[in-house]
């Protein structure tokens, strides 16, 4: 069972990439155009360009959200993406209360985790990273020797 599981866990991170990378970049399109909703607390208005730090979170959740979803730079968008979440959640969320459930904070936390989670796994199985990259004959076999960890 557990050589079963093992070898589909590049699939398994590549759907996780997939599906955090969508939900990311929709908040950053909603807030940036207004679409599905619009920005929260904007009855489906967006955000006014250029005012911190929500028009920038939109734009970083966007642009990261897209190129976590292609699995292209993920290593490097997710610890971006990370970083403003955390950013987020602690100059938003923790002066209004102690834990997420209480100040509102819970999907901050949630992606900052999960995309930092994305910054040791890499983009998996599925990625445009691996089709940019060399294929060549020692960096397979170098990949194909990499242990794989429970």
């Amino acid at each position: 069972m557990t050589g079963r599981l093992n070898s589909a866990q590049p699939y398994a991170i590549a759907l996780f990439r997939i599906v955090v990378g969508l939900l990311f970049a929709v908040h950053g399109t909603a807030s940036l155009f207004g679409v599905l909703g619009g920005a929260a607390g904007t009855d489906g208005g967006t955000l006014d360009a250029g005012t911190w730090p929500g028009w920038y979170a939109a734009v970083i959740q966007l642009v990261a959200g897209a190129l976590v979803l292609l699995g292209l730079g993920t290593r490097a968008a997710a610890f971006v993406a990370s970083g403003s979440m955390a950013f987020a959640y602690f100059d938003v969320h923790q002066s209004a209360a102690l834990w997420p459930i209480q100040n509102g904070g819970e999907l901050s936390a949630l992606f900052c985790w999960a995309m930092l989670l994305l910054v040791f796994t890499g983009s998996g199985a599925l990625g445009l990273d691996r089709l940019l990259t060399a294929r060549t004959p020692a960096a397979e076999e170098q990949r194909a020797a990499e242990p794989v960890t429970a």
